[in-house]
């Protein structure tokens, strides 16, 4: 028997949220639009993710609103994905999931290092600034490797540009040879 596809019998706010971005993939093509990705081709190569269910995800996160086509390139038409105002608010919950990986799913060390742009303090595990006192918008972070990164692991293009220092948000331009 398959599994479903929803939690239809949850009076849940979670069940909810976990119906639009609780397959496998969404979270981490989500990651990677707050990283700067936006291209098919780059989440395919970033993500390892087979080209069919790379498809139905973004399908399914552009329906859901997370997630909206824009047009980068006219002939041929070919459409990025940039995140809605409904999509940039789920940065809270995965800057926590991958705090919570850092100390309870890994070896401590952080693989992405997220500093508050205009101060350049580290952010806390809530996502707060700390020399601020502000809770910090996606657009005013900016990431970089951590003492955790293993720059062995990944040689795609993508990964190499996430390899720089980078606003969030902001799209991140691979090297030639695009994927």
């Amino acid at each position: 028997m398959a599994l479903g596809t929803d939690y239809a019998q949850q009076d849940c706010s979670l069940a909810r949220a976990l119906e639009v971005v609780g397959e496998r993939w969404s979270m981490l093509i989500v990651r990677d639009a707050f990283y700067g990705v936006r291209r098919f081709n780059d989440f395919l190569a970033h993500l390892d993710i087979p080209r069919a269910v790379l498809t139905q995800r973004l399908q399914s996160l552009v329906a859901a609103g997370v997630l909206r086509k824009e047009p980068y390139q006219q002939a041929p038409v070919r459409h990025g994905y940039v995140l809605t105002d409904a999509g940039r608010a789920l940065w809270l919950p995965i800057y926590a999931l991958a705090q919570w990986g850092e100390r309870h799913a890994s070896d401590g060390r952080s693989r992405t290092v997220f500093s508050h742009v205009p101060c350049g303090t580290r952010l806390d595990p809530l996502g707060n600034c700390p020399s601020c006192a502000v809770p910090v918008a996606p657009g005013d972070i900016s990431m970089r490797p951590g003492p955790g990164a293993d720059d062995e692991l990944r040689q795609d293009p993508v990964s190499r540009a996430l390899a720089r220092p980078h606003r969030l948000l902001s799209p991140i331009e691979p090297e030639a040879g695009r994927v």
